[in-house]
Formats: structure tokens, C-alpha cells, sequence
């Protein structure tokens, strides 16, 4: 058969597209499951079938030349997954050796096939509840309304824009019914196994920390690379990106591939791209964490802010990097500036801020965003993260994992907010559900400088590992 051209063949009613290797089998296979079209992978099959693996793309149920009702996240998704290893495992030029693979939807679907010898996740989206809210307990409005309205229903996916973030209540946004079963699902146990993993990830894509959970998780041997990319990896470069980053994920994922069926990866280990240099490296264990205190010249010296208020009519807004005066009147956020870097800052490893703050307010929303302002006068988001409080004392805000370069004379600047909108709900401060919602009140909120830090982790360049991707990950 010629790889180039795809036979399709139907599975318990779903539609697939095989390419199998030009030379005698059996073959290991690979098998990747999609809501989003399945004639979109067919280079990508053909590049399997051109490493020695059979190939098979599959829509899944309700979606695209598959029969059946779309249902996201639904329960049907192992059983089908099931079925196809099966008619896999079954057919003559198979050697009964199975890796599942996919990004974000695709991903899920990789993992929760059960019988799979090797699962290759990347950018995973890990269940319904977990896409739609992060741990900390904020919705995650802009990216879900998008990915409903565009895929969220009907049998193909659509250019439908994302509906009014604005419009009340969150969960009237959409018309369809998986939209409002999205804000009811609840969080699964962590997905975990015994078979080699290989996680992918961006650390500009929104399920980074989910895909380090999940390869922190695993039981099996497991393997992570994550690089300054965004939820289209390689395709979807961040602006930290280098040349160095520009991997052949393709040859790596078959050598992984080999390696994981073969029995030969042992143990966990990751690569990380460090963004603003040329190198990728081995994620240390340990980092030294510099601590930058609030209201202190030499650490964060107060712009203004001390006290706020977090209007959800006029909420600080997270596609916007722009700052008010400090002479704006009343305050929207408490903001903080550093001094220049007295010499280049290595940071590789998790970063959170530690808040002593309080709300006037029932329930209340505090967004912190990490910004690098660069000697040349650019912002550059460095992280953020955004937490659900009910009650008042110290709490932590985890501002995800950091892999960049950070040249001397760079500024660091901390926002600490109510709202970051639209890439999550607005909290309206009354107590009620943000998804249900439709009034909506101001907060006052006052920081105490003296008991809030900021963490990053610094590595010293000498403890740094340098790790070659495509060596290091299928070992």
C-alpha cells in the first residue's frame, strides 16, 4: 500500500483512515482518536507508516464519517477506543503492539483507551470538569466558549466566533446542552497507568500544568517534554522561542514509540526549552527559590494599590498587558515594579506568590500576572495564576512552571487583581455562582505588603543540565 494514500476502513460504525508501512509486516501500530477530522492526519499517518508503524486516524463517535450522537467526554469514548485496539490487535498485519495517541481532545482520548502499550498525550485536555475550571477553582471562560462554539455540537466543527464573554449569565453563553453539562461535571481521579507515557506540552499552552500533573502522576515510565510553545507546540512558537526549539517532533515521538514497546524506558524524566536561550534542559529537582517581599526597595517596591477595588463591570482584563497611571483613580489592582537585574536570572521550576489580603466580599478572585518589562521597554507575560478565596488569612497563588531567561537589567512587575477576564469568568462578588450570575458587585481589597512575597526559581547556571530532546527522551 502506498502510505500516501489512506484506505478507510469503519469500525463498530466509526470511520478510519489506515496507512500501513511499504514492507512486510506484522507492524506495531498507532492509533489516534479525533473529534476534530481525521483526513487532517494524513501526512502525519503517512510519517508513522514511513517509521514502521501502521497508522490509524479515527473520528470519533457523532463527528465528522462516524455514525452516532456527539457527546464530549462522554463514557462511550474508552468503550470505542476498546473496540478499535481490538480490530487493531486482530488483523493480519498487526504485531499486537498498540501506542494511542493524540493532541488535547485527541489526548484524552489516548489516555482513557484502555489496553493501549504505550500512550503518547499531547497538550491533553483531561476530562470535561478539568478543562472547564482550574484547580484553584476559577472558570475558564474565553478558551471553553471558543472550543464549544466552534466543536462543541453538530457533526463537523464550524468558524463560529466566541459569543460575548460579557453577556450574563455564563451558563446562557451557548444554546447547546453540553455547554451547561460542562458547569456540572465533576472532577475525575488523576489519569494515570502502568504503560510508558510521553507528555507534551507548551509552557504558553493553558493545560501546561495539567500536563505536568499528569506525568507527575504516572506510575509507568514516564517521559515530558515541554517546550516555549503554545497548545499548537511547534506550530504555535512563543515570542521566547529560539531556533534550538524547532524539534522534529515527528522523529521524536517514533523513537519514544520504539523505545516504550521495546521495554526499554525505565523511570521519569523531562526536558524543558528554556525560552530567551538556546538550550533545552534536564528539569532539576530541586530549585533555589529567590524571594521578592512586597513593598521592599530591593524587592518589590509599591507603584500603588495597597488598597483596590475589583469592579467585575470594569475587570482588569487578560489580553491587555497595558497598566493605569497611578494616578488613576480608585485603583484596579495593587502594583508592584523591581529594580533592573543586577545579572541574568536562570528560572526553571514551579513559581507562586504568597498573599496576606483581604476582601470585603463573600467570595473573591485574586489574579496575580508575572511580567518581565525588558531593557528595550517591551512587557513580556511571564505567568499567572488565579485562585478562588472564601475567607480571609495568607493564601498561595501558584503561578505555574517558568522556563526562561531573564537578562540583566529586566524589571519584574506583579499585578494582583480581582478579575482576569475574559480568560476566566468574572467572580460578581455576590456569593452566587459565577456560571449562574447576573448581578454583579464591587470588591474592596487591601494587600498587607509586609506578609506578601513572590517566589521564583532560580537555578544557578552550574547545576543547569543541557539535554538533547531527541536523545534524552526515547532513552
Amino acid at each position: 500500500m502506498n502510505p500516501a494514500a489512506p484506505t478507510v476502513v469503519r469500525i463498530d460504525g466509526l470511520a478510519a483512515d489506515l496507512c500501513l508501512p511499504a514492507g512486510p509486516g506484522p507492524h506495531p501500530a498507532v492509533v489516534l482518536r479525533t473529534p476534530y477530522d481525521r483526513r487532517a492526519h494524513r501526512a502525519e499517518l503517512a510519517a508513522w507508516a514511513a517509521r514502521g508503524f501502521a497508522a490509524l486516524a479515527q473520528d470519533v463517535r457523532g463527528r465528522y464519517g462516524s455514525g452516532g450522537d456527539w457527546r464530549p467526554y462522554g463514557d462511550h469514548e474508552p468503550r470505542d477506543g476498546a473496540a478499535t485496539l481490538r480490530w487493531v490487535r486482530d488483523q493480519p498485519w498487526s504485531d499486537g503492539r498498540v501506542v494511542t495517541a493524540g493532541a488535547s481532545y485527541a489526548a484524552y482520548c489516548a489516555l482513557v483507551t484502555p489496553g493501549a502499550d504505550a500512550v503518547l498525550a499531547a497538550v491533553p485536555a483531561l476530562g470535561l470538569a478539568e478543562t472547564a475550571r482550574e484547580p484553584t477553582g476559577p472558570e475558564r471562560l474565553h478558551a471553553r466558549a471558543g472550543w464549544w462554539a466552534a466543536h462543541g455540537h453538530g457533526r463537523v466543527s464550524t468558524a463560529a466566533a466566541p459569543p460575548d464573554p460579557r453577556r450574563l449569565p455564563v451558563r446562557d453563553l451557548l444554546d447547546t446542552p453540553g455547554w451547561a453539562a460542562l458547569w456540572d461535571a465533576a472532577r475525575r481521579p488523576p489519569l494515570t497507568g502502568d504503560v510508558p507515557l510521553l507528555a507534551v506540552g507548551g509552557t504558553r499552552d493553558p493545560f501546561a500544568q495539567d500536563t505536568i500533573r499528569l506525568w507527575r502522576d504516572w506510575r509507568g515510565p514516564a517521559r515530558l517534554i515541554l517546550g516555549p510553545w503554545g497548545h499548537g507546540l511547534t506550530a504555535g512558537p512563543a515570542p521566547e522561542a529560539r531556533p534550538a526549539h524547532r524539534l522534529n517532533l515527528g522523529t521524536l515521538y517514533a523513537r519514544w514509540a520504539r523505545a516504550a514497546l521495546d521495554g526499554a524506558l525505565h523511570g521519569s524524566r523531562a526536558v524543558v526549552g528554556h525560552g530567551d536561550s538556546d538550550h533545552w534542559y534536564a528539569l532539576p529537582r530541586t530549585a533555589e527559590p529567590v524571594t521578592y517581599r512586597f513593598g521592599e526597595p530591593a524587592g518589590l517596591r509599591l507603584v500603588h494599590g495597597a488598597e483596590f477595588t475589583a469592579d467585575p463591570a470594569r475587570p482588569v482584563r487578560s489580553d491587555d498587558l497595558a497598566v493605569p497611571l497611578p494616578a488613576a483613580a480608585p485603583a484596579d489592582r495593587c502594583l508592584l515594579a523591581g529594580p533592573p537585574l543586577p545579572r541574568p536570572l536562570d528560572l526553571l521550576g514551579p513559581a507562586e506568590a504568597r498573599l496576606d489580603a483581604t476582601a470585603d466580599t463573600p467570595s473573591a478572585d485574586w489574579a496575580v500576572r508575572l511580567v518581565a518589562l525588558t531593557p528595550d521597554g517591551r512587557a513580556r507575560p511571564l505567568a499567572t495564576g488565579v485562585v478562588r478565596r472564601a475567607r480571609p488569612g495568607p493564601f498561595t497563588v501558584p503561578l505555574g512552571h517558568l522556563a526562561r531567561r531573564l537578562d540583566a537589567g529586566t524589571r519584574l512587575r506583579v499585578e494582583v487583581a480581582g478579575h482576569h477576564f475574559p480568560a476566566h469568568a468574572r467572580n460578581p462578588h455576590t456569593g452566587e455562582d459565577p456560571v449562574t450570575a447576573t448581578r454583579l458587585a464591587a470588591s474592596r481589597r487591601t494587600v498587607r505588603l509586609p506578609g506578601s512575597v513572590l517566589r521564583l526559581p532560580a537555578v544557578p547556571r552550574a547545576r543547569l543540565r543541557r539535554a538533547d530532546p531527541l536523545q534524552e527522551i526515547p532513552t
